[in-house]
Formats: C-alpha cells, sequence, structure tokens
C-alpha cells in the first residue's frame, strides 16, 4: 500500500445555505398544520401529536448549525419539504456527475496533471440517481479520461472504501485513479421527521491517488495503510429501490427514505470504530496519540468527540479532530473528504493522520497518511 499517494482533493460546495432556525420554521409549520388537520383524532388518541422542533434541539443532539443545499425552494415550503430539483433530459450533464465533475476538475489543477493521465474514475456515494449506466462513467467522459470506470455505494463510508479501492488499483499498476463523492443527501432525508430533518447536506468532493513513483516530489500524503469493515444492521437504513418506489414525497412510506435508530447506532458503532482504529495502528506500528489530526466522518459532534477520545486517550482539542458539521451537517461519503481537504494544508513533512469513515451496513473504513 505504501506506494499510493493521495496527490490532490477537490471540494464543491453548493451556494444555497439552509440554517437551523430556517429549517425549524418550516417544520414547526408543518407539525402545527398537522396537528391542526388530525386534532379530533389526536383528541380521540387515533393519532399521536407531532412535536415541534429547536434551534437547541438540533444543536445539542448534532452539533450541526447550517447545511448547504442544491435546493432551497421546496425545503422551506412546508407543503413541500423536499428538494425539487427538476429531470433533466438524457443528453445533459446529470446534476451528480455535474458537481462531481466541479469537484473533480479542482483536485485535477490542484494536482497539476492533465486528466489524461488517469486511468480510472470511481464514483463512491450513498445515493446514485440512477441505476445505469454508472454516474462514474458519466463522469469520466466529461472529463475526457481513458480507461474504466464505476460506481461503489458503502453508505457513509464509500470514500474510504473508495480510496482503498483506487491504492488497490495502483498497486496493480495504474498511474493514477479519480475517486468522487457527490452526496445530494437532501433527496434522501424526510424532512418531517423531527428526530432527523436536519441531519443531511449536500455537497462534492474528489480525491486523486496516484503512484508514488509518478508522484511529484513532496506533494501529496503517503498512504500507510487502509482497512474496511463491514458488520450488517437495519439501525441505518433507506429501503428505496426499484422495487419498492416510495411516493413523489415520501409520505406513507418514511422507510423509503433515510431512518436510523440514532441510539442504538451510538451505542453500537462507536466502540466498532475506535476498536478498529487503535487495532489498525497497532498493526502499522503507529502511536495513535501521537497522531497530528483526525479527519473523521462528520454524523454527529457527539459521536466524533468520543471516538477522538478513545483514539487519543484524551479530550481531543478542535486541531486534533476536525469538525466541519456546523457549516456542512452530514455530508454522507464527503464528510471526512471535506475535513481532509479543509484542514490538512499546516501539515510538516512526517506528520501522520487518520481519515475515518463509519455508517450504514455497518461499515468503517480507516486510512493513516503522511504527508510526503
Amino acid at each position: 500500500m505504501s506506494n499510493a499517494v493521495i496527490a490532490a482533493t477537490g471540494l464543491y460546495t453548493p451556494p444555497l445555505t439552509l440554517s437551523n432556525a430556517e429549517l425549524v420554521e418550516t417544520f414547526n409549520t408543518y407539525v402545527e398544520r398537522f396537528n391542526a388537520r388530525n386534532a379530533e383524532a389526536i383528541a380521540a388518541g387515533e393519532v399521536e401529536a407531532l412535536v415541534p422542533s429547536s434551534v437547541e434541539f438540533i444543536e445539542k443532539a448534532s452539533g450541526i448549525k447550517s447545511r448547504h443545499v442544491i435546493d432551497k425552494a421546496g425545503l422551506i415550503d412546508p407543503e413541500i419539504m423536499r428538494p425539487i430539483i427538476p429531470e433533466r433530459p438524457n443528453e445533459e450533464l446529470s446534476i451528480l456527475a455535474e458537481i462531481a465533475v466541479a469537484a473533480a476538475r479542482q483536485a485535477i489543477e490542484a494536482w497539476g496533471k492533465p486528466a489524461s493521465e488517469i486511468d480510472a474514475v470511481i464514483c463512491a456515494a450513498s445515493n446514485m440517481q440512477r441505476a445505469y449506466p454508472a454516474m462514474a462513467i458519466e463522469v469520466q467522459q466529461a472529463l475526457g479520461i481513458d480507461g474504466f470506470a464505476f460506481d461503489m455505494n458503502v453508505a457513509c463510508s464509500s470514500a474510504t472504501f473508495g480510496v482503498k479501492t483506487a491504492a488497490d488499483y495502483i498497486a496493480a499498476g495504474a498511474r493514477a485513479v479519480l475517486m468522487v463523492n457527490p452526496e445530494i443527501t437532501s433527496g434522501h432525508l424526510n424532512f418531517r421527521d423531527r428526530d432527523s430533518h436536519f441531519i443531511f447536506g449536500d455537497v462534492a468532493t474528489a480525491v486523486i491517488v496516484e503512484a508514488a513513483d509518478r508522484a511529484a516530489p513532496g506533494q501529496g500524503w503517503e498512504i500507510l495503510g487502509a482497512r474496511l469493515k463491514t458488520v450488517f444492521s437495519n439501525n441505518i437504513r433507506n429501503n428505496f429501490g426499484f422495487l419498492n418506489r416510495a411516493d413523489p414525497d415520501g409520505v406513507g412510506k418514511p422507510d423509503k427514505l433515510f431512518v436510523q435508530e440514532g441510539r442504538k447506532v451510538f451505542r453500537e458503532v462507536v466502540p466498532m470504530v475506535s476498536e478498529m482504529i487503535l487495532a489498525h495502528a497497532a498493526d502499522l506500528g503507529l502511536d495513535p496519540a501521537a497522531l497530528k489530526r483526525l479527519w473523521l466522518h462528520q454524523a454527529n459532534i457527539n459521536m466524533n468527540d468520543l471516538i477522538g477520545k478513545r483514539v487519543l486517550g484524551r479530550d481531543p482539542s478542535p486541531e486534533e479532530n476536525v469538525i466541519i458539521l456546523d457549516e456542512y451537517a452530514n455530508t454522507s461519503s464527503a464528510g471526512s473528504i471535506i475535513a481532509f481537504h479543509t484542514a490538512s494544508a499546516d501539515f510538516a513533512p512526517g506528520e501522520t493522520g487518520l481519515i475515518c469513515s463509519f455508517g450504514a451496513g455497518y461499515s468503517a473504513g480507516t486510512v493513516f497518511v503522511r504527508k510526503r
């Protein structure tokens, strides 16, 4: 694995933002209208009254303060509460490919080499907008890349699984691999569910993994080791698919959107990920306490704080355990890459850090890197 390096990264951030206050105002209007429409049934005990949300509840539960979104108009309309993203003709670039290409072009510019030197494209994300042709192949065509491309979905761990897969192709002889993570997660979120209506945001990230002997001297990050793990669980699930599609707005079929048992996820995933990180570090001969920085999946600030504490053996400082949840919210596979992209420029050669993801599956991935 030591012959692969992360040579460059890219980030596309949608220009629209949605604050907690705006989200709560919309949700509470919906709750008020729902309770009014069902007042008699609620009084008779036939329907359970909905409970309003609050900014304080959201920030305490998640650490999220805002999020970027592809569409805002539909999300702040209490009668819609879902993104309005018009379907495009087949001849036009798909919206998911569009944001992936934007992030990829930024990464290619930072890399400083032509896209023709990339041999493969991996689109690793939680929610593909179609079954086929692969989003990765559309990205490949838009960027003028030869070789091959394919999609992969390991939910929130898709990016670390993608980095590991790219590094394996490098070991097999590829010159460079582009891995993109376009995440329009607002499209699979149930904005009528108080416990999760605030979780997700939209974004796209890109990573170029290159053979070390081809990388510019001192450029990028040596991949010291990558490890993957999956354990089946129903505690995070989305049942949408061509065999069991949802109503257009998801009403009446909440399991066709994002659902989770948050407390169970917290109790089960935190120890699994912490132990995985410590075991992997030990196998690589690394002292976890000596890691300069953790770039963890951005799911929940309480999970990240506890994992950071268990890995470092102390309360991590904000510089050691990067949190971008406040601005971006949970962006699924892209979260750890956003953290890495925005908080890695200050590393000196030889300093080490950890990119780590965890999510539905359960799935988890660890990628230890060293500044070249």
